[in-house]
């Protein structure tokens, strides 16, 4: 029993909460409505993946009661081990939450993509909050199941866009949100990037003995151990990652996400070098058009299409405005900005830190409007959820959307086409398309 549940003097279901009760007690109790000073008020907290970004996510949390770490790789997990000597340890994480159940209130999880979808979902389905790497998951059906999932049971959820949290990103969001740059109706996102299509794996043989390979594998079928997989080129192999896409993209896109209150796309195109049926491509293009939407002020906001590039340092387009010349010191406007907005009244370049308004002579002396308050941090955010405080900034309703857009472009550019998309009904209506939204479990996998 955690603290919070005993400070509470109730006891959690130890397995699945119905829909009715889990959404009963989360909406009315949460998990305390303010931060006690006492260590009782510390979230239990288990953390599946704890080696490179599940390190920096740890920390995030690492002042909660952690309970609980888990990895298949205990070399990658061992700092984190060191650290919290008093917590449970484990490989598997079913097994994890078959024996603390009842202990834990709350759920970090930063594994490889193809391993987003289990572990979320067993705990959503025992009615545990949930802090969740990006892409959100591997497929597009994955992620839907987990968004409506975490709804229906009222939990706090988060994203792990950490960027959301920078000043310099919010101020590009605020510029747009200001009106300053009239009516948009096309936006450029780029990752610079050349990562992917990595060699081909090396020979079977035994995996190496601080892995548990089958484990790693998961719900993917089975394989020999090889090497160029783990600890970190399974992004660049669809099998279980989705490329810089999915690796930035929830990055990136979260600008003009939050910037335009944008949803699902109706549409959507991918083009680029011929696809590897194994492996992420090292440049792609891809558009996503977005219908007209109201947002919360009453405003309507017109149709917009958000292009998407992994490239080569900078798309070509921005030559092509002529925007991006470089000054007599060497440096051009796009240099550390990956956005540009184009509206009605002028151009937005920016990214995670600094912007520059275009053209520069009808924005001398423009200020940013300071309307968003700052972050209190970005996992504080989703601490304070869980304990029954606002939302986080990304949470599943907010964040499922734009992490679905991400892997929909992805399969624009592996079927090289552009294809209409019905959210609701989650189809194309294209038989190539739809097989990529889904995958088939191995045996022992299946939910």
């Amino acid at each position: 029993m955690s603290d919070i549940a005993r400070q509470r003097g109730c006891m959690l279901p130890r397995r699945t909460f119905t829909g009715g009760i889990a959404a009963g007690f989360f909406a009315s109790h949460g998990f305390g409505a303010k931060a006690a000073e006492g260590p009782a008020d510390k979230l239990s907290i288990a953390v599946i993946g704890i080696g490179g970004q599940g390190e920096a996510n740890l920390s995030g949390v690492s002042k909660q009661n952690i309970v609980a770490l888990c990895d298949v790789d205990e070399t990658r997990g061992a700092k984190g081990f060191e650290r919290f000597p008093r917590a449970r340890r484990f490989t598997d994480f079913r097994r994890m939450f078959d024996e603390l159940d009842r202990e834990i209130d709350a759920v970090v999880i930063s594994t490889p993509d193809h391993t987003h979808f289990h572990p979320a979902w067993w705990a959503i389905e025992r009615g545990k909050h949930v802090y969740l790497e990006k892409p959100l998951a591997h497929e597009v059906a994955e992620v839907r199941r987990l968004t409506d999932a975490a709804r229906a049971k009222g939990l706090a959820t988060q994203l792990g866009s950490q960027r959301h949290a920078l000043a310099g990103l919010r101020a590009g969001v605020e510029i747009v949100k200001s009106g300053m740059l009239g009516t948009i109706k096309e936006v450029h996102s780029w990752i610079a990037s050349k990562r992917g299509m990595p060699k081909p794996p090396g020979p079977p043989e035994p995996p190496p003995g601080n892995l548990d390979w089958d484990l790693w594998l998961g719900p993917v079928a089975e394989r020999p151990y090889t090497k160029g997989f783990a600890p970190y080129d399974w992004r660049f192999w669809w099998e279980f990652g989705t490329g810089e896409t999915g690796n930035w993209g929830c990055h990136i896109l979260d600008i003009p996400y939050w910037a335009l209150d944008l949803g699902h796309p109706v549409r959507v195109a991918g083009s680029g070098p011929d696809p590897d049926p194994d492996r992420t491509p090292t440049a792609l293009t891809s558009r996503l058009d977005y219908p007209e939407r109201t947002v919360a002020d009453g405003r309507t906001l017109p149709p917009v299409s958000v292009h998407w590039y992994q490239c080569d340092k900078r798309p070509p387009f921005l030559d092509e405005l002529g925007i991006d010349a470089a000054g007599p010191d060497g440096k051009r406007p796009s240099d550390g900005k990956n956005t540009l907005f184009i509206g009605s009244k002028g151009m937005l370049l920016c990214g995670f830190s600094g912007h520059v308004l275009l053209p520069a002579d009808a924005f001398a002396g423009a200020t940013v409007p300071q309307t968003i308050p700052p972050s209190p941090g970005f996992h504080a955010e989703w601490l304070a959820a869980c304990r029954g405080g606002p939302p986080a900034t990304c949470h599943f309703g907010y964040s499922g959307p734009m992490a679905e857009s991400t892997l929909l472009a992805n399969i624009a550019y592996r079927v090289q086409t552009e294809f209409a998309w019905d959210a609701a009904a989650l189809t194309s209506g294209r038989a190539d398309v739809d097989a990529l939204l889904r995958r088939e479990y191995r045996k022992g996998w299946e939910l």
